[in-house]
């Protein structure tokens, strides 16, 4: 429902064939996600870090396919995009590769490859493994937490700023990209990165949450 009313909403468009979301996450509620995309009749990108949760989604039928390939993933975005074919493909990375890997795309073709965009990594959590940056692989991720949580955090935040940068460039060319309720806005908000509102209070962010506009 999340994906379909967000294409009613923002693309105006009641058939989803053909549009392309972006998302990461495969764990808990998130593994859901790439269900919906194929529900919904679009092509789902969906970044996961944690090749267990990916295997498990796929093993379910949850999802379609798996790559750790950025080159592929964006072969078969282009081809399943062009014949309006649904999938949910799962890239095994972490997504802020994949969100400025789609902006060297849109820099290098003037091609905006992505519709509808967000996340649901675990930002209520994102220092104790809830967000894992994107400068370390996830094994040595995990292993920093605990010998050094300080500079952990501290690549979590330059992370957040990234992954941001990257959304704002999709979103200023025609990208519509919602919070999931997962706290990524005010953990990015936290860490300095660019997503507040202009001409808002500070509590106010430039992208809608999907509680008041979406479902609601």
């Amino acid at each position: 429902l999340t994906v379909l009313n967000a294409g009613r909403r923002y693309l105006k468009a009641e058939d989803l064939s053909g549009k392309v979301f972006v998302t990461s996450g495969l764990g808990g509620m998130s593994g859901a996600q790439a269900k919906a995309a194929v529900i919904a009749g679009c092509v789902g990108i969906i970044a996961e870090v944690d090749e267990a949760a990916l295997l498990k989604r796929h093993k379910q039928g949850w999802l379609m396919e798996i790559s750790n390939n950025l080159d592929h993933c964006i072969a078969r975005l282009r081809e399943a995009r062009k014949n309006r074919i649904a999938l949910s493909l799962g890239y095994h990375g972490n997504v802020v590769d994949l969100w400025e890997r789609l902006v060297y795309e849109l820099d290098k073709t003037g091609e905006l490859l992505v519709d509808l965009g967000s996340d649901q990594t675990s930002c209520h959590n994102p220092f104790n493994g809830g967000y894992y940056p994107v400068q370390l692989g996830f094994e040595e991720a995990k292993q920093l937490i605990s010998t050094n949580p300080g500079k952990f955090r501290t690549l979590v935040q330059e992370s957040l700023k990234r992954h941001v940068a990257a959304i704002n460039k999709l979103a200023d060319k025609g990208m519509f990209f919602w919070d999931y309720g997962n706290a990524f806005l005010l953990e990015a908000q936290r860490a300095g990165a660019d997503v507040e509102k202009k001409g808002a209070n500070k509590t106010e962010f430039r992208y809608p949450s999907y509680v008041q506009h979406i479902m609601g």
